[in-house]
């Protein structure tokens, strides 16, 4: 009778761990699971700041913000070599302590980790110690980890998590993380032209006016605040003219008087930039192009009144006879921009058919 209850109790303990491990085996599928969902929404996050219109900087700021709130994680760091240093391009750490996170690549401690690609975790063992970077903090991080960031197997930087206890990252999915690393390499890898696009905007010398890539970012920021907007480029159809019968600097006193004409008539929070030689580009943001049409038309007789006296024009001809003044034309095409579409398409568009046109072309057009 004995030997049968003992049985019968190792038939339900062994039924009870069979149980156990199947339900261990479903909770652990489900974390994986939820996991998985929470690191696809983050990607989805992730991808949302890209779509964004704002500059470079502020997606990866606002990428850090997305894995410390959706991470639980104390401090982030993200650190950037901008081919001349080291920079700290988002974290939520003092910015005093930023001297120290942007020169980590210069602790023996994490040049292994740099060499050989792979993360380094390190912690202190009770609370009145401080990790090997830490120079002037005691009391902020605890515990770290350090992930080298690689684009096609060039180091360009690194991230850095901080934990405020002792051992804190012991027990975390590194796998996750790794996930997450790969997720900043490939936003940084995707914002890289933009970035190039902000680095290369320059201030024209004679219209004083920024170039045309400034369109394609700080300038798209205000554009995409609206569904639709209409985009004008206008030539200056006989400055090639104007250089050869009367000068350059002729020429380029041209561009600066229509450059004074178009900013004084402009609205400021409408965009004018100098696009390319004779070729000027102008966004009406959230203004349908009907009604930027009758300003255009204004705008062109006005234009088309200047005259400017030739600059320095030296031949034997015109010593003898006083030449009359230049006179600028210009032609102009308009068209529709629609929020989330590709701004530097629809420039182009309208640039190729600018320089299409017949050389006597002096109107208003439409695309």
């Amino acid at each position: 009778m004995i030997l049968i209850v003992i049985i019968l109790l190792v038939m339900i303990i062994t039924l009870l761990m069979v149980y156990n491990i199947s339900i261990h085996k479903k909770i652990q599928n489900f974390n994986n699971l939820n996991q998985k969902i929470t690191s696809l929404n983050i990607l989805q996050d992730f991808m949302n700041t890209l779509s964004e219109v704002t500059s470079v900087d502020e997606k990866i700021k606002k990428i850090n913000d997305i894995l410390i709130e959706r991470y639980e994680i104390k401090y982030s760091t993200i650190v950037i070599y901008d081919g001349a240093e080291y920079v700290v391009k988002a974290s939520n750490v003092e910015e005093k302590h930023w001297n120290t996170l942007k020169n980590l690549q210069n602790e023996e401690l994490f040049k292994d980790s740099i060499q050989t690609a792979t993360p380094k975790y390190i912690t202190v063992e009770k609370e009145g110690e401080r990790l090997p970077y830490q120079k002037m903090e005691f009391g902020r991080a605890k515990s770290a980890m350090f992930f080298p960031l690689y684009v096609e197997n060039v180091y360009i930087g690194y991230w850095i998590i901080e934990g405020s206890r002792p051992h804190e990252f012991d027990h975390v999915d590194t796998t996750i993380l790794e996930v997450i690393r790969n997720n900043i390499v490939s936003v940084l890898k995707t914002v890289e032209n933009q970035q190039v696009i902000e680095h290369i905007v320059r201030d024209d010398k004679f219209s004083s006016l920024k170039s045309a890539e400034y369109l394609f970012g700080e300038g798209k920021k205000v554009i995409d605040q609206h569904t639709t907007s209409t985009v004008c480029l206008f030539k200056i159809t006989n400055l090639e003219e104007i250089n050869e019968k009367f000068s350059r600097k002729t020429g380029n006193e041209v561009i600066i008087k229509i450059s004074e004409i178009v900013k004084e008539n402009l609205a400021e929070e409408y965009i004018f930039v100098r696009y390319m030689g004779p070729k000027f580009a102008i966004v009406f943001s959230g203004i349908d192009k009907n009604g930027v049409a009758d300003f255009m038309k204004e705008l062109k007789q006005e234009v088309e009144t200047i005259q400017i006296e030739p600059v320095e024009v030296i031949t034997q001809k015109t010593k003898k006879n006083k030449l009359e003044p230049a006179m600028p034309k210009i032609n102009i095409v308009l068209s529709t921009y629609y929020k989330g579409t590709a701004l530097e398409g629809l420039t182009r568009k309208l640039e190729e058919y600018l320089d299409e046109a017949p050389i006597e072309e002096n109107t208003i057009n439409y695309l």
